[in-house]
Protein backbone atom coordinates (compact mmCIF):
# COMPACT_ATOMS: atom_id res chain seq x y z
CA UNK A 1 0.00 0.00 0.00
CA UNK A 2 1.17 3.01 -0.57
CA UNK A 3 0.54 5.09 2.88
CA UNK A 4 2.48 1.98 4.61
CA UNK A 5 5.93 3.16 2.20
CA UNK A 6 5.57 6.23 4.46
CA UNK A 7 7.82 4.24 6.72
CA UNK A 8 10.03 3.96 4.29
CA UNK A 9 11.02 8.03 4.04
CA UNK A 10 14.34 8.86 5.31
CA UNK A 11 13.26 12.50 5.51
CA UNK A 12 14.37 14.53 8.40
CA UNK A 13 11.57 15.04 10.97
CA UNK A 14 11.70 18.51 10.04
CA UNK A 15 10.65 18.32 6.78
CA UNK A 16 7.80 15.72 7.01
CA UNK A 17 5.16 17.01 4.48
CA UNK A 18 2.56 19.12 4.91
CA UNK A 19 -1.07 18.04 4.56
CA UNK A 20 -3.17 19.48 1.07
CA UNK A 21 -6.16 19.77 3.61
CA UNK A 22 -7.24 23.36 4.38
CA UNK A 23 -6.52 23.49 8.12
CA UNK A 24 -7.75 25.77 10.43
CA UNK A 25 -5.48 28.73 11.83
CA UNK A 26 -3.86 28.43 15.75
CA UNK A 27 -4.46 32.25 16.67
CA UNK A 28 -2.50 33.44 19.46
CA UNK A 29 -4.55 33.58 22.87
CA UNK A 30 -4.27 35.18 25.85
CA UNK A 31 -5.76 34.10 29.24
CA UNK A 32 -5.92 35.87 32.24
CA UNK A 33 -6.00 33.50 35.37
CA UNK A 34 -6.87 32.88 38.78
CA UNK A 35 -5.17 35.32 41.18
CA UNK A 36 -6.65 34.19 44.63
CA UNK A 37 -9.29 36.82 44.38
CA UNK A 38 -12.00 34.91 43.71
CA UNK A 39 -11.61 33.99 39.95
CA UNK A 40 -12.49 30.31 39.31
CA UNK A 41 -10.08 27.28 39.57
CA UNK A 42 -9.37 26.06 35.97
CA UNK A 43 -9.51 22.29 35.83
CA UNK A 44 -7.34 20.08 33.61
CA UNK A 45 -10.11 19.05 31.06
CA UNK A 46 -7.59 16.51 29.46
CA UNK A 47 -6.94 14.49 32.68
CA UNK A 48 -10.05 15.29 33.54
CA UNK A 49 -11.85 13.78 30.54
CA UNK A 50 -9.10 10.62 30.77
CA UNK A 51 -10.42 10.03 34.45
CA UNK A 52 -13.87 9.85 34.24
CA UNK A 53 -14.00 7.65 31.24
CA UNK A 54 -11.15 5.80 30.37
CA UNK A 55 -12.16 2.58 32.55
CA UNK A 56 -15.95 2.71 30.88
CA UNK A 57 -14.82 1.97 27.05
CA UNK A 58 -12.93 -0.79 25.10
CA UNK A 59 -10.88 0.95 23.21
CA UNK A 60 -9.08 3.27 25.22
CA UNK A 61 -7.46 5.49 22.19
CA UNK A 62 -7.06 8.43 24.74
CA UNK A 63 -3.70 7.83 26.35
CA UNK A 64 -0.20 9.21 24.88
CA UNK A 65 2.21 6.76 25.31
CA UNK A 66 2.69 3.01 23.75
CA UNK A 67 1.30 -0.33 24.72
CA UNK A 68 3.16 -0.47 28.19
CA UNK A 69 5.66 -2.92 29.15
CA UNK A 70 5.14 -5.70 31.45
CA UNK A 71 7.01 -6.16 34.74
CA UNK A 72 8.40 -9.27 33.43
CA UNK A 73 9.81 -7.47 29.40
CA UNK A 74 11.81 -5.89 31.98
CA UNK A 75 13.00 -8.06 34.70
CA UNK A 76 13.45 -11.29 33.30
CA UNK A 77 16.40 -12.40 34.30
CA UNK A 78 16.40 -14.44 37.68
CA UNK A 79 19.02 -12.96 39.04
CA UNK A 80 17.47 -9.37 38.31
CA UNK A 81 14.29 -10.88 40.19
CA UNK A 82 16.21 -12.22 43.14
CA UNK A 83 17.42 -8.57 43.78
CA UNK A 84 14.13 -6.88 43.14
CA UNK A 85 12.67 -9.20 45.44
CA UNK A 86 15.36 -8.32 47.95
CA UNK A 87 14.46 -4.93 48.15
CA UNK A 88 13.89 -2.99 51.65
CA UNK A 89 10.44 -1.17 51.10
CA UNK A 90 12.38 1.89 52.82
CA UNK A 91 11.35 5.38 52.58
CA UNK A 92 14.15 6.48 49.36
CA UNK A 93 16.36 9.18 48.98
CA UNK A 94 14.06 12.56 48.80
CA UNK A 95 15.80 13.51 45.48
CA UNK A 96 16.37 10.17 43.73
CA UNK A 97 19.48 7.73 44.16
CA UNK A 98 22.46 8.58 42.99
CA UNK A 99 22.69 5.63 40.74
CA UNK A 100 19.58 6.81 39.07
CA UNK A 101 20.02 10.76 38.81
CA UNK A 102 23.18 9.49 37.10
CA UNK A 103 21.35 8.10 34.48
CA UNK A 104 18.71 10.44 34.18
CA UNK A 105 21.72 12.99 33.79
CA UNK A 106 23.42 11.33 30.99
CA UNK A 107 19.90 10.77 29.67
CA UNK A 108 20.09 15.08 29.00
CA UNK A 109 23.82 15.39 29.04
CA UNK A 110 23.78 16.22 32.63
CA UNK A 111 25.39 15.63 35.90
CA UNK A 112 23.83 14.52 38.68
CA UNK A 113 23.41 17.58 40.70
CA UNK A 114 21.07 18.70 37.69
CA UNK A 115 18.31 16.13 38.49
CA UNK A 116 15.52 15.97 40.93
CA UNK A 117 13.82 12.61 40.81
CA UNK A 118 9.95 13.58 41.09
CA UNK A 119 6.70 11.71 40.67
CA UNK A 120 6.56 11.48 37.31
CA UNK A 121 6.89 14.60 34.30
CA UNK A 122 3.68 15.69 35.84
CA UNK A 123 5.54 16.65 39.30
CA UNK A 124 8.50 17.68 37.65
CA UNK A 125 6.14 20.54 35.37
CA UNK A 126 3.67 21.44 38.46
CA UNK A 127 7.10 22.44 40.96
CA UNK A 128 8.72 23.87 37.89
CA UNK A 129 6.05 26.71 37.56
CA UNK A 130 5.22 27.25 41.60
CA UNK A 131 9.07 27.52 41.34
CA UNK A 132 9.38 30.07 39.03
CA UNK A 133 5.54 32.29 38.62
CA UNK A 134 3.94 34.30 41.24
CA UNK A 135 0.61 36.50 40.55
CA UNK A 136 1.31 38.91 37.80
CA UNK A 137 3.91 37.34 36.05
CA UNK A 138 3.20 36.36 32.10
CA UNK A 139 4.03 32.97 30.76
CA UNK A 140 4.05 32.33 26.74
CA UNK A 141 3.28 28.55 25.56
CA UNK A 142 3.16 26.66 22.94
CA UNK A 143 -0.18 25.87 20.90
CA UNK A 144 -1.98 23.12 20.28
CA UNK A 145 0.13 21.32 23.73
CA UNK A 146 -0.52 19.70 26.70
CA UNK A 147 -2.26 22.26 29.07
CA UNK A 148 -1.08 20.84 32.61
CA UNK A 149 1.41 24.04 32.20
CA UNK A 150 -0.34 26.54 31.07
CA UNK A 151 -3.47 25.15 33.96
CA UNK A 152 -0.87 25.47 36.62
CA UNK A 153 0.50 28.82 35.88
CA UNK A 154 -3.29 30.47 35.71
CA UNK A 155 -4.20 28.82 38.72
CA UNK A 156 -1.43 30.36 40.54
CA UNK A 157 -2.36 33.89 39.01
CA UNK A 158 0.01 34.43 36.18
CA UNK A 159 -1.14 35.80 32.91
CA UNK A 160 -1.11 33.30 29.84
CA UNK A 161 -0.39 33.89 25.99
CA UNK A 162 0.40 31.42 23.50
CA UNK A 163 2.21 30.91 20.38
CA UNK A 164 0.96 28.91 17.45
CA UNK A 165 2.16 25.71 15.62
CA UNK A 166 1.15 26.59 12.45
CA UNK A 167 -1.11 23.80 10.82
CA UNK A 168 -0.58 25.63 7.10
CA UNK A 169 3.39 24.40 7.86
CA UNK A 170 2.62 20.99 9.00
CA UNK A 171 2.73 22.65 12.35
CA UNK A 172 6.09 24.76 12.72
CA UNK A 173 6.15 27.15 15.38
CA UNK A 174 5.60 30.69 14.17
CA UNK A 175 8.40 32.48 15.77
CA UNK A 176 7.23 35.79 14.72
CA UNK A 177 4.59 35.48 17.11
CA UNK A 178 6.72 34.33 19.76
CA UNK A 179 8.72 37.23 19.72
CA UNK A 180 5.27 39.44 19.69
CA UNK A 181 4.20 37.70 22.77
CA UNK A 182 7.16 37.99 25.36
CA UNK A 183 7.23 40.69 27.07
CA UNK A 184 9.14 42.58 30.05
CA UNK A 185 6.86 41.10 32.65
CA UNK A 186 7.65 37.47 30.80
CA UNK A 187 8.75 34.93 33.27
CA UNK A 188 8.77 31.57 31.55
CA UNK A 189 8.81 30.19 28.25
CA UNK A 190 7.09 26.58 28.11
CA UNK A 191 7.83 24.23 25.08
CA UNK A 192 7.32 20.65 24.58
CA UNK A 193 9.68 19.10 22.47
CA UNK A 194 8.43 16.65 20.70
CA UNK A 195 5.31 18.16 20.73
CA UNK A 196 2.21 16.76 22.45
CA UNK A 197 -0.57 16.50 20.29
CA UNK A 198 0.84 16.77 16.97
CA UNK A 199 4.39 15.52 17.02
CA UNK A 200 6.87 18.09 15.91
CA UNK A 201 10.08 18.14 16.42
CA UNK A 202 12.14 21.43 16.85
CA UNK A 203 14.80 22.25 14.29
CA UNK A 204 18.30 23.90 15.91
CA UNK A 205 16.99 27.16 14.10
CA UNK A 206 14.22 27.38 15.68
CA UNK A 207 15.06 26.24 19.35
CA UNK A 208 17.91 28.77 18.96
CA UNK A 209 15.15 30.68 18.35
CA UNK A 210 13.02 30.14 21.39
CA UNK A 211 16.21 30.71 23.27
CA UNK A 212 17.08 34.17 21.87
CA UNK A 213 13.21 35.18 22.80
CA UNK A 214 14.03 33.70 26.02
CA UNK A 215 17.11 35.19 26.83
CA UNK A 216 15.86 38.64 25.88
CA UNK A 217 13.69 39.19 28.16
CA UNK A 218 15.71 37.27 31.09
CA UNK A 219 13.28 34.42 31.17
CA UNK A 220 13.31 30.73 31.77
CA UNK A 221 12.52 28.06 29.49
CA UNK A 222 10.40 24.82 30.70
CA UNK A 223 11.04 22.17 28.10
CA UNK A 224 8.76 19.11 28.42
CA UNK A 225 11.34 16.45 26.34
CA UNK A 226 9.20 13.31 27.42
CA UNK A 227 8.88 12.62 23.83
CA UNK A 228 12.70 12.52 22.96
CA UNK A 229 13.01 9.04 21.44
CA UNK A 230 9.74 8.63 19.84
CA UNK A 231 10.81 9.29 16.95
CA UNK A 232 9.39 8.45 13.94
CA UNK A 233 11.49 8.96 10.36
CA UNK A 234 14.87 8.27 12.72
CA UNK A 235 17.08 6.47 15.11
CA UNK A 236 18.44 9.91 16.62
CA UNK A 237 17.19 10.65 19.39
CA UNK A 238 15.58 14.73 19.47
CA UNK A 239 18.13 17.38 20.56
CA UNK A 240 17.58 18.08 24.35
CA UNK A 241 17.48 22.32 25.10
CA UNK A 242 19.81 21.23 27.82
CA UNK A 243 23.28 23.39 28.03
CA UNK A 244 21.88 26.13 25.35
CA UNK A 245 20.94 28.32 28.09
CA UNK A 246 21.45 29.20 31.46
CA UNK A 247 18.17 29.31 32.48
CA UNK A 248 16.67 25.97 31.38
CA UNK A 249 14.75 23.85 32.92
CA UNK A 250 14.30 20.04 31.20
CA UNK A 251 11.73 17.33 32.02
CA UNK A 252 12.00 13.53 31.17
CA UNK A 253 10.07 11.09 32.50
CA UNK A 254 9.61 6.55 31.86
CA UNK A 255 5.88 7.24 30.59
CA UNK A 256 6.65 7.91 26.84
CA UNK A 257 9.65 6.83 25.13
CA UNK A 258 10.33 3.92 27.38
CA UNK A 259 6.43 2.26 28.15
CA UNK A 260 6.26 2.76 31.88
CA UNK A 261 3.74 4.68 32.64
CA UNK A 262 2.68 2.67 35.58
CA UNK A 263 6.05 3.76 37.59
CA UNK A 264 5.19 7.29 38.10
CA UNK A 265 8.77 8.09 37.76
CA UNK A 266 10.00 11.50 36.31
CA UNK A 267 12.61 14.12 37.03
CA UNK A 268 13.71 17.29 36.15
CA UNK A 269 16.67 18.98 34.88
CA UNK A 270 18.19 22.38 36.22
CA UNK A 271 20.92 24.45 37.37
CA UNK A 272 22.01 23.33 41.20
CA UNK A 273 20.60 26.16 42.63
CA UNK A 274 16.86 26.00 40.43
CA UNK A 275 17.31 21.98 41.47
CA UNK A 276 17.08 23.08 45.65
CA UNK A 277 14.30 25.02 45.37
CA UNK A 278 12.15 22.53 43.27
CA UNK A 279 13.50 20.32 46.22
CA UNK A 280 12.24 22.19 48.43
CA UNK A 281 8.67 22.09 46.96
CA UNK A 282 8.87 18.39 46.07
CA UNK A 283 9.16 17.44 49.93
CA UNK A 284 6.02 19.44 50.68
CA UNK A 285 4.33 17.67 47.43
CA UNK A 286 5.21 13.91 47.71
CA UNK A 287 8.35 13.36 49.56
CA UNK A 288 9.77 11.18 47.15
CA UNK A 289 8.94 9.16 44.81
CA UNK A 290 8.70 5.02 45.50
CA UNK A 291 11.55 2.79 46.37
CA UNK A 292 10.54 0.35 43.73
CA UNK A 293 9.93 2.81 41.30
CA UNK A 294 13.06 3.95 41.50
CA UNK A 295 15.12 0.86 41.48
CA UNK A 296 13.19 -0.37 38.32
CA UNK A 297 13.95 3.00 36.35
CA UNK A 298 17.44 1.83 37.19
CA UNK A 299 16.78 -0.90 35.41
CA UNK A 300 15.12 0.59 32.82
CA UNK A 301 17.79 3.19 32.17
CA UNK A 302 20.63 1.19 32.55
CA UNK A 303 22.97 0.67 29.03
CA UNK A 304 21.48 -2.12 27.17
CA UNK A 305 18.10 -2.13 28.69
CA UNK A 306 17.38 1.80 27.72
CA UNK A 307 18.17 0.55 23.90
CA UNK A 308 15.86 -2.30 23.85
CA UNK A 309 13.05 -0.13 25.51
CA UNK A 310 13.37 2.27 23.11
CA UNK A 311 13.80 0.24 20.04
CA UNK A 312 10.48 -1.57 21.34
CA UNK A 313 8.10 1.35 21.50
CA UNK A 314 9.52 2.95 18.11
CA UNK A 315 8.73 -0.54 16.29
CA UNK A 316 5.07 -0.15 18.40
CA UNK A 317 5.02 3.52 16.97
CA UNK A 318 6.42 3.28 13.42
CA UNK A 319 3.60 0.36 12.31
CA UNK A 320 1.04 1.85 14.25
CA UNK A 321 1.54 5.08 12.35
CA UNK A 322 1.28 3.37 9.05
CA UNK A 323 -1.89 2.23 9.77
CA UNK A 324 -3.65 5.21 10.77
CA UNK A 325 -1.65 6.89 7.98
CA UNK A 326 -3.68 4.14 5.47
CA UNK A 327 -6.97 4.44 7.97
CA UNK A 328 -6.64 8.42 6.62
CA UNK A 329 -5.90 7.75 3.17
CA UNK A 330 -9.03 5.42 3.07
CA UNK A 331 -11.31 7.67 4.96
CA UNK A 332 -12.64 9.53 1.12
CA UNK A 333 -11.51 12.79 2.09
CA UNK A 334 -13.17 12.71 5.69
CA UNK A 335 -9.96 12.64 7.62
CA UNK A 336 -6.56 14.30 6.97
CA UNK A 337 -3.00 14.64 8.96
CA UNK A 338 0.28 15.60 8.94
CA UNK A 339 2.73 13.28 9.25
CA UNK A 340 3.91 13.92 12.66
CA UNK A 341 7.92 13.82 13.30
CA UNK A 342 7.54 11.69 16.41
CA UNK A 343 5.53 10.56 19.18
CA UNK A 344 2.77 7.83 19.44
CA UNK A 345 0.14 10.02 18.54
CA UNK A 346 -1.74 11.56 15.12
CA UNK A 347 -3.26 14.21 15.29
CA UNK A 348 -5.88 13.82 13.21
CA UNK A 349 -8.13 16.33 11.18
CA UNK A 350 -11.85 15.39 11.02
CA UNK A 351 -13.66 17.19 8.03
CA UNK A 352 -17.43 17.55 9.52
CA UNK A 353 -18.97 20.60 11.29
CA UNK A 354 -19.11 19.90 15.23
CA UNK A 355 -16.75 20.62 17.92
CA UNK A 356 -14.25 18.17 18.78
CA UNK A 357 -15.93 17.72 22.27
CA UNK A 358 -19.06 16.40 20.83
CA UNK A 359 -17.43 14.44 18.35
CA UNK A 360 -15.34 12.51 20.93
CA UNK A 361 -18.25 11.97 23.39
CA UNK A 362 -20.36 10.54 20.23
CA UNK A 363 -17.07 8.41 19.58
CA UNK A 364 -17.05 7.15 23.06
CA UNK A 365 -21.02 6.51 23.46
CA UNK A 366 -21.87 4.96 19.82
CA UNK A 367 -18.19 3.78 19.27
CA UNK A 368 -16.88 2.24 22.60
CA UNK A 369 -13.82 4.37 22.11
CA UNK A 370 -11.84 7.04 24.04
CA UNK A 371 -9.48 9.54 22.24
CA UNK A 372 -8.88 13.45 22.80
CA UNK A 373 -10.69 16.08 21.29
CA UNK A 374 -8.71 19.25 19.78
CA UNK A 375 -10.18 21.74 22.20
CA UNK A 376 -8.43 19.99 24.99
CA UNK A 377 -5.58 21.20 23.30
CA UNK A 378 -6.38 24.37 22.14
CA UNK A 379 -7.83 23.60 18.66
CA UNK A 380 -11.28 22.54 17.31
CA UNK A 381 -11.61 20.13 14.20
CA UNK A 382 -9.06 17.17 15.63
CA UNK A 383 -8.93 14.26 17.84
CA UNK A 384 -5.62 13.29 19.61
CA UNK A 385 -5.46 9.57 18.62
CA UNK A 386 -2.86 7.05 20.23
CA UNK A 387 -1.46 4.58 17.62
CA UNK A 388 1.51 2.88 19.62
CA UNK A 389 -0.85 0.03 20.48
CA UNK A 390 -0.90 -3.64 19.51
CA UNK A 391 -2.10 -3.94 15.62
CA UNK A 392 -5.36 -5.86 16.65
CA UNK A 393 -6.57 -3.48 19.24
CA UNK A 394 -5.61 -0.43 17.08
CA UNK A 395 -7.06 -1.82 13.71
CA UNK A 396 -10.48 -2.58 15.48
CA UNK A 397 -10.83 0.89 17.46
CA UNK A 398 -9.74 2.74 13.80
CA UNK A 399 -12.78 0.93 12.25
CA UNK A 400 -15.21 1.57 15.08
CA UNK A 401 -13.96 5.54 14.84
CA UNK A 402 -14.68 5.65 11.00
CA UNK A 403 -17.64 4.18 11.17
CA UNK A 404 -19.31 6.84 13.86
CA UNK A 405 -17.58 9.26 11.79
CA UNK A 406 -19.12 8.65 8.65
CA UNK A 407 -22.65 8.37 9.94
CA UNK A 408 -21.93 11.83 11.59
CA UNK A 409 -21.09 12.77 7.96
CA UNK A 410 -24.42 11.47 6.51
CA UNK A 411 -26.87 10.66 9.08
CA UNK A 412 -29.39 9.24 6.69
CA UNK A 413 -26.92 6.39 6.01
CA UNK A 414 -26.99 5.76 10.16
CA UNK A 415 -30.91 5.79 9.92
CA UNK A 416 -30.98 3.31 7.02
CA UNK A 417 -28.64 1.24 8.70
CA UNK A 418 -31.16 1.22 11.73
CA UNK A 419 -34.16 0.52 10.10
CA UNK A 420 -32.44 -2.46 8.01
CA UNK A 421 -31.35 -3.99 11.11
CA UNK A 422 -34.60 -3.80 12.41
CA UNK A 423 -36.19 -5.15 9.55
CA UNK A 424 -33.74 -8.35 9.86
CA UNK A 425 -34.19 -8.39 13.08
CA UNK A 426 -38.24 -9.15 12.62
CA UNK A 427 -37.61 -12.20 10.02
Amino acid sequence: MACAMALLRKAHPSQAPPSTSLLPTVQPSTEEASDGQGKEFIPFELEEWQSRYETTVTYNLADSGCHPVRLSELVSDPAAVEKLLAVDLHYPPVGGTDTLRELCASWHGAKPENILVTVGAAEANSITVASLLRPGDHMVVMEPGYRQVRGCAANLGASVSAFPLDPARCWRPDLDALTAAVTPATRLIAVTNPNNPVGTILTEAEMDAIVAAAASVGAWILADEVYRGTELWTDEVTPTFWGRYERVICVGSLSKAFGLPGLRLGWLVGPPDFVEQAWRRHEYATIAASTVSMHLAEIALAPGTRERLLARNRRLIRDGYARLECWVEASGGLLSICAPAATALGFVRYHLDAPSVEVAHALRTKGDVLVGAGAHFGIEHHLRITHGLEPQVLEAALQRIFAVLRDMKDPDAEKAGAVASAAESTT
